[in-house]
């Protein structure tokens, strides 16, 4: 580029530097960067138009030299073929006004490994790299995004998330806070040969629920309430025994770093109402659920309790309207995405849990066993509030006659908790993959020749089946006889790369928007109206995931999980499992926002996303997080040779 056309592009930045400096405050991370680096940049940019088809900077030209920052028009980013094909196909890169590149490259100081073309006419701010080097040691925005990109700008997704549903629940941040912050005084403990009697005034004289037994500055354990009246229901109460034979041994404990998230949902995975304060072994403090309420008007301990004890369909499916309040206040308290859904998953859980205690109350028990199955999404531990019944029933039986015989004595059993689950807001799958089903209450051999008759015989609708039943897990009952099964079945899968190449085509049906969101964004972008965020964005990440996993043996259900063991697996490198986990949690983060604005306008719940609703921080995570669906729809295609 010739002196005159540099002095000439500097000119034109000069002349209309406050309008850029608006251009660019419209755009992360440069919204958020100080204004002396941002004039900096300006100062030593200028302006560079590409006709349509002209190509920015490739691979050829050697160590990138330059920055540049799509001011008007569009650039295509494409990594050339290698000969083999591998690359030749990989899912284009499209950037818009305020996308710059290439930064990993200039980053590195190596060559760019993507070509840029210019799709139609287009104008940059083109920075050199020494000066686009110094602005990215004086920003620390900057300098955030280079290293980690997109990901780098979560944070602040997660606090607009927050500002969002505080707005509904009118309640302060604080329930990411420490547990660090809740200890106000110091614990009430005792000695393990302390006397019960001893034990329990000290209980009374500190008005507290619980007693701490420390030996030698270590916890052994712990002595509460609900362990008193356990002890006085029993026939003879000895209160001179020493407290450590009446205590609970190892009792729940958490580092004080840990999280109010993370003992609100422990205490409520375990029924207690405790949580014990450890630091490397030492005990600092215990909470209480009490403790816990402060963070909410209606805490999770609170609605999981009544979940649990529900006296009734009708008590239970009241407990259920609290729900969306937990989750709305969790976000407000700086719950992640991974955080909610777990949650979510476990108040659905314990949901079940009661629908088929109270069922069986009504009914009698009956003289068959069976454990109760979950599929899909609660399996994985992936649940939204906008969700439907994916489940089945297992149990035992001595031949073809036995099973009929026990099928039809639990079939009706199944049906009324289905009728009792939808009550509670956990509706009727319209696939009726459901326990009422004859086709899903089956004997554990009738399971086994279901999974083999996936493997033998792939057609569609077993492929479509494969993508349901191998993620499973027993919610309610013996999980033993499921558990094997699966692990054999994970066996097959490995050993057969036909049906893996099969599932594959079967993951790959469901394709992200090509071209980033060209199809989806305002008129420059298309006029698409909108997007599917679970069969579009979510199913390729989570389709993806599980295939992967059953090819090399990995049995994690949960979508992340598996992720980070593919990773350790060497199948995907750490960046791209962490990038393809990032946007998996970005877009469950995007569809509970959509639900929860939903809900708020009083609609009907539903993952059709209106792309045009979003700010300039959500399209551009957005078009990254499709960006990696596609990139690794583009893996597996080539793994498999689709």
């Amino acid at each position: 580029m010739s002196e005159t056309l540099k002095e000439a592009g500097r000119a034109a930045v000069a002349q209309n530097t406050q309008g850029i400096l608006h251009f660019l405050n419209q755009f992360p991370p440069f919204d958020q960067m100080e204004p002396t680096h941002l004039l900096h940049l300006v100062e030593h940019a200028r302006l560079r138009f590409f006709p349509a088809g002209a190509v920015v900077t490739r691979p050829a030209e050697g160590v990138a030299a330059h920055w540049y920052l799509i001011r008007q028009g569009a650039v295509i980013g494409r990594r050339p073929g290698n000969g083999d094909g591998s690359a030749a196909s990989e899912p284009p890169l499209v950037l818009g006004p305020g996308d710059g590149f290439p930064i990993a490259a200039l980053v590195g100081e190596r060559p760019t490994r993507s070509e840029y073309r210019a799709e139609r006419d287009t104008f940059c701010l083109e920075v050199d790299a020494a000066d686009f080097a110094r602005l990215l040691q004086q920003s620390e925005p900057l300098r955030a995004f280079a290293l980690r990109g997109v990901s780098s700008l979560l944070g602040r997704l997660h606090r607009q998330a927050r500002a969002h549903a505080s707005d509904d629940v009118g309640e302060p941040a604080a329930f990411d806070m420490e547990l660090a912050g809740f200890i106000s005084r110091d614990p009430v403990t005792c000695g393990p040969r302390t006397p019960l009697r001893q034990a329990v005034r000290h209980m009374h004289d500190k008005q507290v629920g619980s007693v701490a037994i420390v030996d030698e500055g270590r916890l052994t354990g712990i002595f509460t309430m609900r362990d008193l009246r356990r002890e006085v229901a029993a026939e003879h109460i000895d209160l001179a025994r020493p407290i450590h034979e009446v205590m609970t041994r190892d009792p729940l404990h958490l580092p004080p770093s840990a999280r109010a998230f993370d003992a609100a949902l422990l205490m409520t995975q375990h029924r207690v109402g405790h949580m014990c304060i450890v630091n490397d072994g030492r005990l600092e403090g215990v909470i209480s659920e009490r403790d816990l309420f402060a963070l909410q008007r209606l805490s999770l301990v609170q609605v999981a309790r009544g979940l649990r004890h529900a006296d009734s369909i009708e008590a239970l499916a009241g407990w259920r309207e609290q729900v969306v309040r937990v989750v709305s206040g969790m976000m407000a308290h700086g719950a992640d995405a991974a955080q909610l859904m777990r949650v979510i998953t476990q108040l659905n859980d314990h949901t079940t849990h009661r629908a088929i205690e109270l069922v069986l109350q009504a009914r009698g028990h009956p003289p068959a066993r069976f454990s109760w199955l979950s599929f899909g999404s609660e399996a994985r531990g992936e649940q939204t509030l906008f969700t439907d019944q994916d489940n089945g029933l297992i149990f035992e039986a001595d031949g073809p006659a036995d099973a009929e015989r026990k099928r039809a004595l639990l079939l009706p059993v199944a049906a009324d908790i289905n009728q009792a689950l939808d009550r509670c807001g956990l509706v009727l799958c319209r696939g009726n993959i459901m326990a009422g089903n004859p086709e899903l209450c089956l004997s554990l051999d009738e399971w086994q020749r279901r999974y083999a008759a996936i493997l033998r015989d792939p057609d569609p609708g077993n492929l479509l089946k494969a993508t349901i039943f191998f993620d499973a897990r027993v919610l309610w009952g013996d999980a033993d006889g499921l558990a094997g099964l699966l692990r054999r079945v994970l066996a097959m899968v490995a050993d057969d790369p036909a049906f893996q190449r099969l599932m594959a085509q079967t993951a790959l049906s469901h394709r992200p928007p090509g071209g980033g969101l060209r199809e989806l964004l305002g008129a420059e972008w298309g006029n698409r109206e909108t997007l599917d965020l679970k069969t579009e964005a979510l199913a390729p990440l989570v389709d993806g995931a599980r295939l992967l996993a059953l090819a090399h043996g990995i049995s994690l259900p949960s979508t992340t999980e598996r992720y980070r063991q593919l990773a350790e697996y060497g199948v995907l490198g750490q960046d791209e499992a962490r990038s393809c986990s990032e946007a998996f949690h970005y877009l469950q983060l995007l569809r509970m926002r959509l639900h929860q604005r939903q809900l708020r306008e009083g609609g009907p719940l539903g993952n059709q996303l209106p792309p045009a609703s979003l700010g300039a921080l959500d399209r551009r995570i957005l078009r990254e997080a499709l960006r990696h669906a596609r990139r690794l729809q583009h893996l597996i295609a080539h793994r498999y040779r689709l």
